[in-house]
């Protein structure tokens, strides 16, 4: 079976909720899955969640808080580089069928590792090996090489109206 390269992006909510409903069908059929997450280092709802089918889906972090709200430290770029020379080794041992790089796009954004060098880690894995990566901001070189590309639009969200994140809905 072929793997293909999947990129869920835009501004709107859902993008890390896709990725999870696929990682659960993947592991639902069997397939080893790996749910690792950029830029995020906290203990959100989604990752305890995945804790639950910890036999059947691996989850990773590299990142150390959640530093969107502020300008990225030489900590957080080095968390990320770390992070994907973990899944170069990763995608090159050919251990899971699926690789969900959650909000690797914001890595890309903020310039924690360079889009070629991201790339080039991608093409290393197997030929059966599905990759789905998340996040708003997906730069073009990644649009060009994906196989699959999902633009989550936001037409309307309460966050205008200053309803903050609420436990369990957006975190």
């Amino acid at each position: 079976m072929k793997g293909y390269l999947h990129v869920y992006t835009g501004n709107g909510k859902g993008k890390t909720t896709a990725a999870i409903g696929q990682a659960i069908r993947a592991a639902g059929a069997g397939l080893p899955v790996l749910f690792a997450q950029f830029v995020k280092g906290m203990k959100y709802s989604e990752i305890t969640a995945l804790e639950r089918f910890k036999d059947l889906i691996a989850v990773r972090q590299y990142g150390r808080g959640c530093f969107i709200e502020r300008e990225a430290s030489d900590e957080d770029i080095a968390e990320a580089c770390k992070g994907l020379e973990e899944i170069e080794k990763v995608l090159s041992a050919g251990a899971y069928r699926l690789v969900v790089l959650d909000e690797a796009n914001i890595a890309l954004h903020y310039k924690l590792f360079s889009v070629e060098r991201f790339l080039s880690v991608l093409d290393k894995r197997r030929m059966d090996c599905d990759i789905v990566v998340t996040g708003r901001y997906a730069p073009q070189e990644l649009l060009d090489a994906a196989d699959v590309v999902t633009e989550m639009k936001e037409i309307k969200h309460y966050y205008t109206k200053g309803v903050v994140a609420r436990v369990g809905i957006e975190r």
